[in-house]
């Protein structure tokens, strides 16, 4: 059924049907249809638009049709009509004849589709909130599991200064605590109510719309009726964090490709995150990290593709907003997943502490440690880094960490080198240099782990 017609005179070509309709994909809306007609008969029952006995038909209806949706979330696609608003129309018409049909009094299909779909993306976006917080938990737990581990730390894929494997994982805890708090502030500006603003100038119903916004959970009524069926922000903002998210879902995963290859071998893939191979019987695959690298591009690809459909135009609303969907809805859903899937697979990495610890030994980590050894002998610092690297360069000749060198091949270089530098060198004394806030000192560490465990437990408390 058609919600338009009277001035057409001819059938609408297949062509252009199957090129127009979006009841393939706007089926997913159907319950926040639902949820906005409901709200939308309370609303004409208070102007006076329709009586106590419509309203409860409409009501009762609506009620029916919402549990059928449930019962069966694919039932609109067993029927050709041109769009989710259309379906919901027709189906209640068949059920209640003339009543149905005073139901879109004042409302047009653009406000309804504004509303519907911010309701759906506050759904969603609270999903995706509680995979958030679930991939936290992990991350919060392998830091705790890794306690005192330390591995390379690296530059620019060069082994750098060692630190705590729990400094690495608390890294990416301070990332998605952003991504967090970015995806609150999307959903909080998102909290206005379209409906009632008609196709774009208002509606012509006396109704309350701050009570509107109110049935529906939303704090307060959109203040313009233009920006209110043609507002895609709230998609933009949310299909910008989700990138920026699974951008750093990406990275966290080719740290652990990388640490899990047979070059590295700082991590250990479980065989229940693990994939094998059709013709090589040694292999033992990140295939999960590697997908969640993998659909990174993909949501990234949705965020760029919204913001071209809405870059060129005017106002109000335009059909080519019927492109805002499909690749949100997979946006979404892949967000979520992606995160769900993080926090299924860390508990079943383990960490190789014995590899890890004698990476971070090599590659002359703590030529740094010697310089700041002798500026703490009253060296300047750049003279200090030249001293150091000449060192480096005599040990790696001889194919020497630089704690092996002997002291008299030492003072060669600097006569304020004493035997007290020998423990300067250590892994330890290294990592306990890195004390100020933010470094990979154990003190540190524990001190950041236990804080984010704090806020952690304030967010999930509300």
């Amino acid at each position: 059924m058609a919600m338009w017609g009277g001035r057409f005179t001819e059938a609408t070509l297949s062509e252009f049907r199957d090129f127009n309709d979006s009841l393939s994909f706007d089926y997913l809306l159907a319950q926040q249809d639902i949820a906005a007609s409901r709200a939308w008969a309370k609303g004409l029952l208070q102007a006076g638009i329709i009586t106590d006995i419509e309203a409860a038909q409409l009501e009762q209806g609506l009620a029916d049709l919402a549990m059928a949706i449930d019962a069966d979330p694919r039932l609109p696609l067993q029927t050709t009509e041109e769009d989710i608003h259309s379906w919901v129309e027709s189906q209640l018409t068949a059920k209640l004849g003339s009543v149905a049909k005073k139901l879109h009094t004042g409302r047009s299909r653009n406000d309804l589709v504004a509303t519907d779909l911010r309701l759906w993306t506050r759904l969603q976006a609270g999903t995706v909130r509680k995979s958030l917080l679930a991939a936290l938990a992990a991350l919060l737990e392998f830091a705790d599991k890794a306690e005192q581990a330390v591995m390379p730390g690296f530059t620019h894929l060069q082994r750098a200064q060692p630190v705590l494997v729990a400094h690495w994982a608390l890294a990416y805890v301070e990332m998605f605590k952003r991504d967090l708090g970015r995806l609150d502030d999307a959903v909080a500006r998102m909290d206005s109510c379209p409906l009632g603003c008609g196709a774009l100038a208002g509606t012509g119903v006396n109704i309350d719309r701050n009570v509107l916004a109110s049935e529906l959970g939303f704090s307060h009524a959109a203040l313009n009726s233009l920006d209110a069926v043609s507002d895609r922000d709230y998609l933009v903002e949310l299909s910008a964090s989700a990138s920026l998210c699974m951008t750093h879902l990406s990275r966290l995963s080719e740290d652990v490709i990388f640490f899990c290859s047979g070059e590295a071998g700082f991590f250990k893939l479980g065989d229940a995150i693990s994939s094998g191979s059709s013709l090589m019987p040694q292999k033992k695959n990140p295939d999960v990290f590697e997908l969640l690298r993998g659909k990174t591009g993909r949501v990234l690809g949705h965020l760029v593709a919204i913001l071209h459909v809405l870059k060129g135009l005017p106002l109000a609303y335009n059909k080519d907003m019927q492109e805002d969907k499909q690749g949100f809805f997979d946006l979404m859903h892949s967000w979520q997943q992606s995160l769900l899937v993080l926090a299924t697979v860390l508990p079943h990495l383990s960490v190789n502490r014995e590899q890890c610890r004698k990476a971070a030994e090599l590659g002359y980590s703590n030529a740094t440690d010697l310089a700041d050894y002798l500026v703490s002998k009253g060296m300047p610092f750049r003279d200090a880094h030249e001293c150091a690297g000449e060192l480096v360069l005599v040990a790696s000749k001889q194919q020497l960490p630089l704690e092996a060198l002997t002291l008299q091949q030492m003072q060669q270089i600097s006569a304020l080198i004493t035997d007290d530098v020998y423990p300067a060198l250590t892994l330890e004394a290294g990592m306990a240099r890195r004390c100020a806030l933010g470094g990979t000192a154990t003190g540190q560490v524990a001190a950041a782990l236990a804080n984010a465990k704090s806020w952690f437990e304030q967010v999930v408390a509300g």
